[in-house]
């Protein structure tokens, strides 16, 4: 199969959409010859953070010695950056051979007719790479929720839930502890769990199916001790702390990553005890992770981030605050109509100047117009705005006025677009 009919395969994929459920990707891996039977998975979830812990886990790991493999989704400008072993994108050649391979697969007439869907695909798809790529651990992430997730057909060393709060209610439930109970999905049992900080009723869920599968709960570690340092260097900014009597350096900013943290240190110290991990080696090749769109400082004046519900940019605001204090940002802004684009405005005006309000091109999810989230601004904050053509446009216009720095949040798709025309493609692909 060649590359073009490989991308026209994929594009079909598209149009099944989201299906909860386990069966067609059990299907799919079965036709693949079942490459997830010998990896070791650490399964993710949570509503928010997820990646960036992901990320952590990913970095620490590979810098202490493992070869690791990194699932995540979605993607910010290629798909290659959902499949990325020892922190690097797979190779286009390699992509393009084994896609091609899983395609064949899919399309064998078996008797059984299915019909896989994008997620199901591209899951099957990356634990066949790390199988041929012979990794020592893989950072399994979800792409939503957990019970019906395509993602919840290995049978992992660990599972980690990162947060729970409220978001994709029209598949997971309108409450925090619907949302927990289909996130509790991917506790299996005898397997050990590691939850981070969440509303009591999400951690009650979690602990009451852990208990029901015999999986050992591991809360987050303790708060993170002395005081907080916010350097920059070559233009850019880390913070750093003290945590159980070392000096931890992390590049990613706010106080929602040191929470992510404290949900990365049990993981790294149930590895120390069953598989032998550097617990030195892994913090300190926590001064290397990154982790693109997330607060990412793209410059000395612009900052991405893909935060689109408003726990998540809740998060953002807090980080910003924290790492500059009383700043005021010009801030470039989309959104679809499924999110609570209204709640999200609210929490990140605070660090506004003014709202530069933009359209998303994404064909087939629905959202604001610039001009409608200029008259939504209107009535939920008093942060002027106006409307711009698109994002490019409007970050360099943006730029052009040095009175303010600039912010990129609301939408991961937004990120995106702005990193594709603004960052190296390699410091998107790469996290090595």
């Amino acid at each position: 199969m060649s590359t073009l009919s490989v991308r026209e395969y994929l594009d079909s994929l598209t149009m099944f959409g989201i299906k909860p459920g386990l069966e067609a990707t059990v299907e799919l891996m079965n036709r693949a010859g079942n490459p997830d039977r010998d990896l070791k998975f650490i399964h993710l979830a949570g509503t928010n953070g997820k990646g960036s812990t992901g990320a952590m886990l990913e970095c620490a790991l590979r810098s202490a010695g493992f070869t690791t493999g990194f699932y995540s989704s979605p993607h910010l400008i290629d798909i290659r950056e959902r499949f990325r072993v020892n922190g690097r994108a797979v190779p286009q050649g390699d992509f393009d051979a084994y896609a091609a391979e899983l395609a064949e697969a899919a399309r064998r007439n078996t008797g059984r007719d299915f019909r896989f869907t994008y997620f199901e695909f591209t899951t099957v798809l990356a634990a066949l790479i790390f199988a041929r790529a012979g990794v020592d651990v893989v950072i399994w992430e979800t792409g939503m929720g957990g019970r019906l997730d395509s993602t919840n057909v290995v049978n992992p060393i660990a599972t980690v839930i990162t947060n729970i709060a409220l978001d994709h209610q029209a598949y997971l439930g309108d409450t925090i502890d619907k949302i927990a109970w289909e996130k509790a999905g991917i506790i299996k049992p005898a397997v050990p769990l590691f939850y981070g900080v969440m509303p009591e009723e999400a951690r009650q869920v979690l602990l009451d199916r852990a208990r029901q599968l015999g999986a050992a709960p591991t809360g987050p570690g303790p708060e993170t001790a002395g005081r907080l340092h916010y350097k920059t260097a070559n233009g850019m900014t880390v913070q750093e702390f003290e945590y159980e009597g070392r000096r931890v350096r992390l590049p990613l900013l706010g106080a929602m990553q040191r929470r992510n943290f404290r949900v990365v240190y049990p993981v790294l110290k149930f590895m120390q005890s069953r598989y032998g991990l550097d617990l030195d080696r892994a913090l300190d090749g926590l001064a290397n992770v990154r982790w693109p769109a997330r607060c990412q400082q793209l410059n000395e004046r612009l900052f991405v981030d893909g935060g689109h519900n408003p726990d998540g940019l809740a998060a953002l605001c807090e980080a910003l605050q924290e790492a500059a204090p009383g700043e005021k940002f010009r801030i470039v802004f989309a959104g679809f109509r499924d999110k609570d684009v209204a709640g999200s405005l609210k929490l990140i005006a605070p660090v506004a100047a003014e709202f530069v309000f933009v359209p998303l091109h994404e064909a087939d999810r629905p959202c604001y117009s610039g001009e409608e989230l200029c008259k939504l601004a209107a009535e939920c904050c008093s942060v002027p705005s106006r409307a711009a053509e698109n994002a490019l446009l409007a970050v360099n216009d943006a730029l052009a006025d040095s009175k303010c720095r600039v912010l990129v949040a609301g939408s991961l798709y937004l990120a995106g677009e702005v990193l594709s025309g603004m960052a190296d493609r390699r410091s998107v692909l790469d996290l090595a």
